[in-house]
């Protein structure tokens, strides 16, 4: 009986290992990872900023954005793929950043949550959306 449990709950495991690491269903661009790649390099390299990879991703990249080579990841979902991006560059800041861009801080904001709301932690090689399309809403679920 006790070996019937354990082979259940090791069963159990693995499935829900399999289902936390899935590539969402609605998954419209996936890369996968190669030596070498970063979350950066694969943001500036695939137009998708770091808060999309990290959010589509969530369960197969952890938030110290550690990849495996072979890993298949998703760029982009369904309705919430930006593909107009900006790379901080030094001494760059949001407000010269939306003038640039021809948005407003909200829709930065609201596309990158990972921003704090006085831009004071963007830095150098950071990858935003700067679409004046909204992909996420303020409680970070997609319009529609």
């Amino acid at each position: 009986m006790h070996t019937s449990f354990f082979t259940a709950l090791a069963a159990l495991a693995t499935v829900a290992t399999v289902v936390v690491g899935a590539i969402p269903y609605d998954c419209t661009r996936k890369t996968t990872v190669k030596a070498g790649d970063t979350c950066a390099k694969i943001s500036v390299a695939q137009k998708v900023s770091t808060y999309q990879l990290m959010t589509v991703n969530k369960g197969i990249i952890d938030t110290a954005c550690h990849l495996h080579v072979g890993e298949e990841i998703c760029l982009g979902i369904r309705y919430q793929d930006c593909t107009d991006v900006h790379v901080v560059k030094n001494g760059e800041n949001c407000v010269g950043i939306c003038k640039a861009a021809g948005i407003s801080l909200s829709t930065l904001y609201t596309n990158n949550q990972n921003l704090f709301r006085d831009c004071s932690f963007v830095l150098p090689g950071d990858v935003l959306c700067v679409s004046k399309h909204l992909y996420y809403s303020p409680d970070g679920i997609p319009p529609v």
